[in-house]
């Protein structure tokens, strides 16, 4: 019989602490157990007696009885109990947050009841310091556990193992005794420690001290010849530790890109507004991570609240409070709910899940720096302070909870345990109203957005955009809708619906998040190929409702960003490029067939003083299209006329009228981008040109997509130093345009915007050094532990695939110098790995193109910086071909998708890379023969990528 086995039994009988104790005294007294089992004394024994029965029964009073009551009776030192619990907590058995936190208390109420300081409590008084450091790297080690597992009402471990470190480091009076090794050892823990985790004030202070005090004793030269001997011992190592990255349960990095994505490309085929291919993208992300699914939630939800914290405010340059809120509270619950149907058909089950979002949900409640921040940015936006009464702004976390119980993800038992005035929220008032009038949110929607015209469908949008349970069901009504009146050829009811649409910003962003604009683009385009104006009863009404279908699909592909060609469901393929070039002025000579035609017509009905105006037949025998095409050359060659003196100032202002009304208002934005081109074409050497713009963009019946399409490249040319010179007495005025730029994007006027959204002489230089800046602003975000958030998009828009790849590395290798390859690793693979709408996919061409030119730049470095360099290369190769390959098997199992979305296949890609990195091996290059050595050493990367296995 041993020790373990008396108190074992002891418990398993119920007997009492005193009793128990007694017992095991008379044993240890008998069996001399200190000898026998090879321990110091008498109280190791007696401590790892109850805390081994700590595994089998988690948290149990009983057993915390015991060990209080030996404390009390002096049998069992503070000191002797730290050591025991610091190392049995590294085993993994005993990774239960709450029986640590109870271990943990127990050791600190035993501490501070004795009344005596740490040495002499926590520590014997002539403890070695070897002895005490090797404590301290314990209860470090104890520390990143406490901070792996949620945080939870039931427990605070975290705070518990941070005290122990504080009272032991507090322990810690004289290093002279250790080795120069062993403190690269501890100070890398330490430093370690301080970079990854989100530590509270007073442990970072003093582990920063720690770390400070290691670091003098370890002295530079040392630091970086150990350092670089551990890098390179890590590297040659075979089969010692995985190479794909530890993937920590503290990172808003991952899903904070992930979730910058989908609202920046929300139109896009990976954005917000696509259901399945959102869900493809989460379940590869878990896949990758292998984090369990209560990890992954709280991740997801804490990067979107930080994502929300990061936003601007109503009133403030970006404004984008509202699209977050929009998403996180109206759009994320109905993704994870698709992601959890998409789970359980996957091999997980709704007992998987269910507990999981509410440890993340709880999880939130320990984030009171972030929900705090939500609260003031929403109190902001409302023109309130946060937590005044009565200012009708509601707490950011109960309308979360309120939509995650809406949609089924929690119930309603769960939710008041956390929120208890949960079952009094009455804030769904449209959902109210709905069922006062004894019909669904959808049909009362419907009938509301029928009726409401002018500035009372604004007002019913303002309410609709205030209430984020209804967006979803308005965003069902409103694509519902067009695919029935798409059918119908309603141009009435489809020309009102697009209408209060493209004049309200806020309520087409709340659709983009919820379905994709790109099926209502294509509904709109299929109405606009086929209604024909020459069999309709008043052409001039069919006209104008026909031009604010036109006005809908220009903005929503300018705003957007669309940049296909053609749209297309099924067989069926719709052009769009007649719609973005429309600005195009033709030579008269260029123009042939119906285009000529129409242009000698309406030039002649808007253009000549002896006109009788525009009338019908003019409007039944030109189609649409070829009125968008000749609009623009109209207006060129009446400016042209009138510089001349062919035509007078009246007769042009005349023209113009009819187009600021609703028959034409829908041509305008190629004309006034045709304006804009000629007037850079002459250095704004062109006054009736100005003018004609000047009436057109000020007048108060321009529609509003006109303006909102045209304000950036108006401030881009009066901008220019060329408009610093324009004389005077001209009769127009550049401030006023510049004002309503501004205005229509969202500037004062008294404070325009600093960088990149109002270009200035030195524009072109800022928006080509714009990749370098996003990059540089996506470090600096995950280096305060925020949510970053790369472009790529608009980065290949201005710099090529292969130089922005080139410049990518450079920055990640300058921020992994700094410690921070986590942190490149994970920025890395989002940005190689992650399928985008727009733009070539870079991961084959990192592979094949950047990489060899990288290996060989890497040879020529120095030893330490070589050594780190291909450390990184390792992990970005590693990490973004392995969660390639996991969103690859997500699309084509979620989606059905088998195109390559990355394009090529991440197998593909590997086999090629491991060809080239073998063609290398001979050669001098040890670059290709580590990274090669490093893959091949990594059982789960080559279980993915055979192609790596080792050559026998």
């Amino acid at each position: 019989m041993s020790l373990a086995d008396v108190t074992r039994n002891c418990f398993q009988s119920e007997i009492s602490a005193k009793q128990w104790l007694g017992l095991c005294k008379l044993f240890i007294e008998k069996n001399n157990i200190h000898l026998a089992h090879g321990l110091q004394d008498s109280g190791d024994a007696l401590s790892n007696s109850v805390i081994d029965l700590f595994r089998t029964y988690p948290a149990d009073p009983i057993l915390q009885g015991y060990l209080t009551y030996a404390l009390g009776d002096g049998v069992l030192s503070v000191a002797t109990f730290v050591a025991a619990l610091l190392r049995a907590a590294r085993s993994l058995e005993l990774h239960n947050a709450t029986t640590l936190d109870m271990l943990c208390r127990i050791a600190l109420d035993a501490h501070y009841s004795s009344g005596m300081p740490p040495v002499g409590s926590v520590v014997p008084v002539a403890e070695s310091q070897v002895v005490v450091l090797g404590t301290v790297q314990d209860a470090l080690a104890l520390l990143r556990v406490a901070h792996s597992m949620p945080p939870s009402h039931f427990h605070k471990l975290a705070s518990s193992a941070s005290e122990l470190v504080i009272l032991l480091l507090s322990c810690v009076t004289d290093m002279s005794q250790i080795s120069t090794a062993q403190a690269m050892v501890y100070f890398g823990d330490a430093n370690d420690l301080l970079h990854t985790l989100r530590l509270s004030q007073d442990v970072r202070q003093v582990l920063e001290t720690f770390a400070l005090s290691l670091s003098l004793l370890i002295g530079d030269d040392a630091k970086a010849a150990r350092e670089a001997q551990m890098i390179h011992t890590m590297q040659m190592t075979l089969g010692k530790g995985d190479i794909l990255g530890s993937n920590p349960e503290s990172d808003t990095v991952t899903c904070g890109l992930l979730l910058q994505g989908f609202i920046s490309c929300r139109a896009g085929d990976y954005g917000s507004g696509s259901g399945q291919e959102v869900v493809a993208l989460l379940v590869g992300t878990l896949r990758w991570t292998s984090w369990a699914p209560n990890v992954f939630y709280t991740q997801l939800l804490v990067a979107a609240l930080s994502c929300v914290a990061q936003s601007s405010p109503k009133g403030t340059q970006g404004d984008s409070y509202f699209m977050w809120k929009s998403f996180v509270i109206g759009r994320l619950p109905r993704i994870l709910l698709m992601f959890e149907k998409t789970a359980q058909v996957h091999g997980h089950t709704e007992a998987d899940w269910r507990p999981a979002l509410h440890t993340a949900v709880s999880s939130l409640l320990q984030r009171s720096d972030l929900l705090a921040q939500c609260d003031h940015i929403a109190a902001q936006s409302e023109g309130t302070q946060p937590g005044q009464e009565n200012s009708g702004v509601r707490s950011f976390f109960r309308e979360l909870l309120h939509q995650l119980l809406a949609v089924g993800l929690v119930d309603l038992a769960f939710a008041a345990s956390i929120d208890p005035m949960i079952a009094n929220d009455n804030s769904a008032r449209l959902q109210t109203e709905a069922l006062e009038q004894g019909t669904s949110l959808e049909g009362y929607l419907d009938s509301r957005l029928t009726e409401a015209a002018g500035e009372d469908a604004r007002a019913l949008l303002d309410r609709i955009c205030h209430d984020v349970g209804s967006h979803s069901t308005f965003a069902e009504v409103i694509q519902k809708r067009f695919t029935a009146h798409t059918k119908t050829l309603d141009v009435e009811v489809l020309s009102h619906l697009t209408k209060i649409l493209y004049s309200h910003d806020i309520a087409l962003d709340i659709v983009s998040l919820h379905i994709k604009v790109t099926d209502l683009v294509f509904d709109a385009l299929e109405f606009l190929s086929e209604y024909d104006c020459e069999t309709v009863g008043d052409p001039q009404t069919a006209v104008s409702h026909l031009g604010d279908i036109v006005l809908f699909v220009q903005l929503v592909l300018g705003r957007f960003q669309i940049s296909a060609s053609a749209l297309k469901r099924g067989d069926k393929v719709l052009p769009t490029d007649y719609l973005r070039s429309t600005a195009t002025i033709y030579r008269l000579d260029e123009l042939s067939g119906e285009n000529v035609t129409a242009f000698n017509a309406w030039f002649k009905a808007i253009f000549d003083s002896n006109s009788e105006g525009i009338d019908d037949t003019i409007l039944r025998s030109t189609k649409p299209k070829t009125l968008l095409q000749i609009s623009a050359t109209l207006f060129s060659q009446a400016v042209v006329a009138r510089a001349e003196g062919r035509i007078d100032n009246e007769t042009v202002h005349n023209g113009i009228s009819y187009f600021l009304g609703p028959l034409l208002n829908w041509t305008l934005v190629g004309v006034v981008k045709g304006l804009l081109v000629e007037l850079q074409q002459r250095a704004l050497n062109a006054p009736h040109h100005i003018e004609v713009m000047q009436t057109l963009l000020m007048s108060p019946s321009c529609p509003r997509p006109v303006l909102l399409l045209c304000s950036q490249n108006i401030l881009k040319l009066i901008s220019t130093k060329r408009s610093q010179v324009v004389s005077p007495s001209l009769q127009y005025d550049l401030g006023a345009l510049r004002k309503m730029a501004l205005r229509t994007m969202g500037f004062n006027h008294n404070e325009p915007p600093a960088t990149g959204d109002e270009p200035r002489p030195t524009a072109q230089t800022a928006w080509l050094d714009l990749p370098r800046q996003e990059i540089h602003e996506a470090l600096a975000l995950a280096r305060a532990r925020k949510a970053p958030h790369i472009d790529v998009s608009r980065c290949l828009a201005i710099t090529p695939p292969i130089k922005f790849l080139h410049l990518f590395w450079s920055e990640l290798s300058v921020a992994a110098s700094l410690g921070e390859v986590e942190t490149c690793r994970r920025i890395a693979t989002s940005v190689l790995a992650i399928p985008r709408a727009s733009g070539p996919p870079l991961l084959p061409i990192f592979m094949h193109n950047v990489l060899p030119l990288l290996i060989t730049t890497i040879e020529q470095q120095q030893p330490t910086e070589k050594t780190m360099n291909t450390e990184l290369m390792v992990a970005i190769v590693s990490s973004s071909l392995t969660a390639a390959f996991h969103v690859e098997w997500a699309l084509q199992t979620v989606c059905d998708e088998h195109r390559y979305v990355l394009g090529q296949p991440s197998a593909a890609v590997a086999r090629r890379l491991a060809t080239n990195l073998r063609a290398q091996k001979g050669s001098p290059s040890s670059t290709s023969s580590i990274i090669l050595q490093r893959l091949n050493s990594s059982p789960s990367f080559v279980a993915n990528f055979p192609a790596f296995i080792m050559d026998i």
